[in-house]
């Protein structure tokens, strides 16, 4: 038998089922590292961070002997495996249920040796990593709406009864959806119609607001009510564009040719998204490029104590998601 076959066979029957060498190299959702240059990336608040590579690309296309990792958090204290932190043998980071105070900068340091051939002398190699991670959740959405009516007059009581009409048909459309309409106001003014001279319309306009009484209680026991809130208000938003779209149609295809003085201007509907975040979030494209749309976790020196899109500057912070400054 020749030696290799025989070696080959004691390995097998020594040791088993080996490992694969590039089985992890296809697995997706990896984040290497890059030699002075942090790596900045984003993890959804309750989410699981993707998994941290401490290595870079190139390093790990190649063989590391006796490879160690050092993880360090935020705290600038090593890390080590518990309930909310796994880290594989193989150097592997990952942070389950991420929340604002696990943002921050993770370093990793990669040892390994360099062996020569000739004269198998050892060198020791040392390779730091940065990782900087932010919490970040999306924005809660709710929707500036604007439309406009024809009134026979810009005085009178009419007026006022079609605006709060309209209002309760508008919350009674999306009651269900734990949303309602929020400051509502109207104006009448006299537009100069092509033909037809000076004609009275009420320019109307309205919030439409994911959070009406009792919200809270239709969240189906989710840690964060977000992408609930979320998804109403988007079936809000479209019950309301079909109510006006059925008024447009009846506008444009009234049987009997004549419409009441009082009816819906076609071409008039508006619709604006409002994006607001969480306290101790906001929005920094500057700052935040690769996640612009989203609500950031407020950073050392900086907080949010509403419902704002900007964290505001207070020095004396040093915590991640701040929402009042001492």
């Amino acid at each position: 038998m020749r030696a290799w076959v025989l070696l080959s066979a004691v390995l097998w029957y020594l040791t088993g089922v080996g490992w694969q060498r590039n089985s992890e190299r296809t697995e997706k959702g990896f984040i290497y590292g890059k030699p002075g240059h942090p790596v900045k990336l984003y993890v959804k608040l309750h989410h699981n961070s993707p998994i941290l590579v401490c290595m870079d690309l190139k390093c790990a296309e190649k063989e590391t002997v006796d490879p160690t990792y050092l993880w360090v958090g935020p705290n600038e204290k090593p890390l080590t495996g518990n309930n909310k932190i796994n880290i594989t043998k193989t150097g592997k980071l990952m942070v389950k249920d991420f929340l604002e105070p696990l943002s921050g900068l993770y370093t990793c340091t990669l040892s390994y040796k360099t062996v020569q051939a000739e004269t198998q002398e050892e060198k020791v190699v040392k390779q730091r990593y940065d990782f900087m991670i932010f919490a970040y959740r999306e924005p809660d959405y709710s929707y500036q709406m604007a439309v406009r009516f024809t009134t026979k007059s810009c005085v009178g009581k009419y007026n006022d009864l079609l605006f709060r009409l309209l209002k309760k048909i508008l919350d009674n459309l999306i009651s269900d959806l734990s949303c309602h309409i929020v400051e509502p106001s109207y104006k009448c003014h006299f537009v100069k119609v092509p033909k037809h001279g000076l004609i009275p319309e009420l320019f109307i306009a309205f919030q439409v607001n994911p959070f009406a009484p009792g919200w809270k209680g239709k969240c189906n026991e989710s840690v964060d009510c977000q992408d609930n809130t979320n998804h109403n208000i988007l079936q809000a938003r479209n019950r309301i564009e079909e109510f006006f779209r059925s008024q447009a149609y009846i506008f444009n295809h009234n049987f009997n040719n004549t419409l009441p003085a009082m009816h819906f201007v076609d071409h008039s509907f508006q619709i604006v998204r409002i994006d607001s975040c969480h306290p101790g979030f906001g929005k920094n494209e500057g700052l935040h490029s690769n996640c612009a749309t989203c609500c950031v976790v407020c950073g050392p020196g900086t907080f949010s104590p509403d419902v704002d899109v900007t964290c505001q500057t207070c020095v004396s912070i040093q915590i991640y998601g701040a929402k009042s400054c001492p």
